[in-house]
């Protein structure tokens, strides 16, 4: 399957800003969609295509910082690059906190727009490989048993085959058989590899808390 190509959303109502950045953008290659409403952009914009967007702050239909918490809310990670037509530190501030990647004043440098965009496409991969690389965990999880996933817990906590047995009264060949299957369907070759893989799983859990 082909992977969509790393796309630089932009969102202003400034039609001349717009087009002036979209001319801009392509020609220090990117591939560039523009749209002159942030409404517009929501009805459009797949979270599944790889890229950044450039938002301006002031726009009014809804301001930057809505939208950026209307794709937080919508669990979209999408980075996000503010511009704006005059400097608000307040503002800034928050939109940092929310994890906004720059905050640029306009009449943008061109050095410092494509130095935020490259932070912003590397942060895009970084975060698409941790959800692939969590989707891969999850599945793989997926696959045991439900008697394998009373046997997990133990085995990651540190318990030996015999303890594991008569916890759940079973026998301790029963548990060698269940280990197997676990690190052959989970893919790991030892224990420590196993707690791991559950470690990542939980971290996952605590960074959407």
């Amino acid at each position: 399957m082909t992977t969509p190509a790393e796309t630089v959303f932009l969102v202003d109502d400034d039609r001349r800003i717009l087009t002036a950045l979209t001319r801009l953008l392509r020609t220090s290659g990117f591939t560039v969609r523009a749209f002159d409403s942030p409404l517009n952009f929501m009805r459009d914009h797949d979270p599944a295509m790889p890229g950044c967007a450039i938002l301006d702050i002031a726009m009014s239909e809804m301001s930057g910082t809505e939208l950026q918490r209307s794709l937080a809310e919508s669990d979209c990670m999408r980075p996000i690059i503010f511009l704006t037509g005059q400097g608000d530190i307040p503002t800034s501030v928050g939109a940092m906190k929310a994890g906004a990647i720059d905050f640029l004043t306009k009449p943008v440098d061109e050095k410092d727009l494509l130095a935020a965009i490259d932070v912003a496409l590397n942060k895009d991969r970084a975060e698409r490989r941790r959800r692939a690389s969590q989707s891969e965990i999850t599945r793989r999880l997926a696959s045991l048993t439900p008697r394998e996933r009373e046997v997990l817990p133990l085995l990651v906590g540190g318990h030996l085959n015999k303890q594991i047995a008569f916890k759940l009264g079973t026998a301790e060949k029963t548990i060698k058989v269940h280990r197997g299957r676990i690190m052959q369907k989970t893919g790991v070759r030892s224990i420590a590899d196993l707690v791991r893989l559950t470690m990542g799983t939980r971290g996952e859990g605590q960074g959407r808390a």
